[in-house]
């Protein structure tokens, strides 16, 4: 798929452990030479009142060389089966050297790149975790059942820090706790918090139900950067404006402050390929529910959907490279999604 044209809607079948994935590339024009396509590393859950026999588990899809392998099964049955939605599975992902971080809903995984477990972590205010990401020596989790961000020391192996996100008279405002005390938080999850984005200019937080995109300064007090609609994933600043998975509306957004927005409709499928339709009493699991979005650089983003499927958009084109189906069970979603950091 290396070149300076990819045109037409050709689609191909490639394995991923002896079964058959749909993979399609959309109609566009790459237009600069030697363009190379990302491999991403991807987690998914099992949503829905019905939980089938698997869990979701984790990926890697290769969208240069068409080829994918699934690393882990994840079936344990110490999962916790109260979470948001009934989700049941592995969530967001983050990278230290060699060790593979990955959140289930109250612990914390170390993989090594043989995707075998090294040790794993929890904590009494850790629970129903979504996303995570690492910043200089520490990870950042969302714990969203306490309304929260949790900092996990990469040196130490401790969880040495928490921030509790209110709004009161219509400010937000917040305080911060040691997780290793027994006076936190209460249990709440009146925003629903499920994202997490770091870099120099402060943490952003964003969630279900917080409407905005809510930015934390040095000294950690937050302020409104800019509203969002409710129901969103995975919102972050990216460039002059912000993206997030505007999932209640089936579709990824990029908004820049002065320039029209860019909206990616989320792939679906016809019903009748959809496996397991109709099983799930709470209505939950439904396809093209939006969840999981990287930025691979400047010019491509992937994201996440149900059933378990993989998009490459490219921003410039304003267009979609081709997605990838890993399960066509609708109780089956993408959850974490990251660029796969390794040569190999």
């Amino acid at each position: 798929m290396r070149g300076n044209s990819i045109t037409g809607r050709p689609s191909s079948l490639f394995h991923i452990e002896d079964k058959l994935f749909h993979y399609a590339v959309e109609s566009f024009i790459i237009t600069r030479m030697n363009v190379k396509l990302p491999k991403l590393i991807a987690t998914s859950v099992v949503r829905g009142s019905q939980q089938g026999e698997s869990h979701g588990g984790i990926f890697t899809v290769d969208f240069e060389t068409q080829t994918g392998e699934q690393h882990v099964d994840w079936n344990s049955s110490k999962i916790d089966f109260e979470g948001r939605g009934a989700d049941r599975g592995l969530r967001g992902i983050a990278f230290d050297g060699d060790d593979i971080y990955v959140a289930a809903s109250d612990e914390l995984f170390c993989y090594d790149r043989n995707f075998q477990i090294k040790r794993s972590f929890r904590n009494r205010y850790l629970k129903h975790c979504h996303e995570i990401i690492r910043k200089d020596r520490r990870i950042f989790l969302t714990s969203t059942g306490f309304d929260s961000l949790l900092s996990f020391n990469l040196d130490t192996r401790n969880f040495d820090w928490g921030f509790r996100l209110l709004k009161q008279n219509d400010q937000w405002e917040g305080f911060t706790f040691d997780p290793q005390s027994a006076d936190g938080p209460r249990p709440e999850n009146d925003f629903h918090i499920n994202s997490i984005h770091i870099d120099d200019s402060g943490a952003y937080l964003g969630g279900l139900r917080i409407q905005a995109l809510i930015r934390l300064d040095k000294d950690w007090k937050p302020s409104e950067i800019c509203t969002l609609p409710e129901g969103t994933h995975n919102s972050r600043p990216w460039k002059n404006g912000v993206m997030f998975n505007d999932t209640a509306n089936d579709c990824v957004r990029i908004v820049p402050r002065d320039a029209e927005q860019q909206v990616y409709p989320i792939v679906t499928y016809d019903e009748a390929d959809i496996e397991f339709a109709g099983i799930d009493d709470s209505k939950i699991a439904r396809q093209g529910f939006g969840r999981g979005l990287c930025v691979v650089d400047d010019r491509f983003i992937a994201a996440g959907s149900s059933p378990s499927t993989i998009t490459l958009y490219d921003t410039i084109a304003k267009q979609t490279v081709g997605s990838v189906n890993l399960s066509m069970d609708i109780r089956n979603a993408i959850h974490g999604l990251e660029v796969w950091p390794y040569e190999s």
